[in-house]
């Protein structure tokens, strides 16, 4: 059972691509979108997204792109799905007014929210792009 929507995996994956292949220039959203072999549409909410956040910043123009907007130590996984989370989902319901799934399932879910959120809190884009830096 994955605890991560597809859209959070890609905004993680993004903002790693995004600090490892910046290098002094903005990251083109076809670039990423071809690494990942998505069709551009598909990501560009999402950096939206980022950007509205302030972990990355979109560059305008003909070599534009994104760059991270802040250090890669002060960027976390938490920092980055709180961003894709704000992306609209078209044609999911919502959750039905029940009392069991206000007052029991919901709080009881809550928890392990906190305690998964903060456990993301610490994995920041320093270690992970180290990580990837490694699998080149």
């Amino acid at each position: 059972m994955p605890l991560l929507s597809r859209k959070g995996i890609l905004a993680i994956a993004a903002v790693i691509d995004v600090a490892l292949n910046s290098k002094g220039r903005p990251v083109s959203a076809k670039a990423l979108a071809g690494r990942h072999k998505l069709p551009p549409r598909h990501l560009e909410p999402v950096l939206q997204a980022l950007v509205r956040d302030g972990i990355l910043k979109g560059i305008r123009g003909p070599r534009g792109g994104y760059e991270l907007a802040r250090e890669r130590k002060r960027i976390t996984a938490e920092d980055i799905l709180r961003a894709a989370s704000k992306v609209e989902e078209p044609g999911e319901p919502p959750l039905p007014a029940s009392t069991l799934v206000n007052q029991v399932v919901l709080p009881a879910l809550a928890q392990a929210e906190a305690a998964f959120s903060a456990a993301l809190g610490r994995i920041n884009i320093e270690d992970m792009a180290a990580r990837g830096e490694n699998t080149k």
